[in-house]
């Protein structure tokens, strides 16, 4: 026979009964009511996590919508002073990343993506849209740039005249381009490298932010469709045109996915042409017989 005692006859110490207490509380009440809404300060959450200080601090902010600040002056590749509005297009939509030239993996392995999603896309470099590398480290000269817009566009098989821009600035003004954009960095004195996210930026002609690619490789079909989404539909074939109202952009998987209304909304315009079409060609036969009797 068992000697524990039974549940009723248990009794515990005082303070471990309150802290009971406060837990059911806790459980029972929704987030709102709990302090600070249900969320942990940043600087707390980061303090507890494991992820190393360099990168604490490290994110992306979507600014859906918001201009980048055009008037901001950077080199190019020639060693030229140019404004960002000047080598934004004002007809077509943009790829821009941010990225540093001494970065040892990532920067490069989000170029090569990028570069790997470009050459399949369907779309020309140049006349349906253009590429702005920007870099985050303002000791970075433009004679880097020069060097690695030669060799991504000689990956692409393009011209050196191809309107694919490499820039490098001040810090100030380096701050202010990836505060636009939401692209939060920090930088690690002891190894020299910057923290920071990988992730393309799509703009409109009119240098507004469209959309976010994330991750060091982009599927072809969502990064043309997020630049035929972009340019309002004015790149691209009628059928990118048409497949836009069947594919909707999903925030949670970052992916353009199934859109099933807008699918069925394509399905009745194709039936509606379809009788369309019969009844008109009816009536054009019965017209005829009424000529003929």
């Amino acid at each position: 026979m068992s000697s524990f005692p039974s549940h009723a006859s248990v009794r515990l110490p005082p303070a471990l009964r309150l802290a009971v207490a406060v837990l059911a509380l806790g459980a029972t009440l929704p987030a709102f009511a709990l302090p600070g809404g249900g969320r942990t300060p940043r600087a707390i959450v980061e303090a507890q996590s494991d992820t190393p200080p360099a990168l604490r601090g490290v994110e992306v902010e979507e600014h859906l919508g918001e201009l980048v600040p055009t008037e901001l002056r950077f080199t190019d590749a020639l060693g030229n002073e140019v404004r960002l509005g000047d080598v934004l297009p004002k007809d077509k939509p943009t790829l821009l990343t941010l990225v540093y030239y001494q970065c040892p993996m990532l920067c490069n392995l989000v170029l090569n993506g990028q570069v790997s999603a470009m050459r399949e896309l369907g779309l020309e470099l140049g006349k349906d849209y253009a590429s702005v590398t920007v870099s985050i480290d303002p000791k970075d000269t433009a004679a880097q740039s020069l060097d690695r817009r030669r060799r991504h566009l000689q990956a692409m098989g393009k011209p050196e005249t191809a309107p694919w821009h490499f820039l490098t600035g001040s810090e100030e003004n380096i701050h202010k381009l990836a505060e636009s954009v939401g692209f939060k960095y920090t930088y690690d004195a002891s190894t020299q490298q910057y923290g920071h996210a990988a992730v393309v930026h799509v703009l409109t002609p009119e240098g507004s932010i469209s959309r976010y690619l994330y991750g060091t490789s982009f599927p072809p079909s969502d990064m043309k469709m997020a630049l035929v989404e972009a340019s309002h539909g004015k790149i691209g074939t009628s059928f990118d045109r048409v497949l836009m109202t069947c594919f909707k952009y999903d925030t949670t998987t970052r992916r353009y996915g199934f859109y099933i209304f807008g699918f069925i909304r394509v399905g009745a315009l194709m039936v509606f042409g379809a009788l369309s079409t019969m009844l008109i060609y009816f009536w054009r036969r019965e017209l005829k017989k009424g000529a003929t009797a």
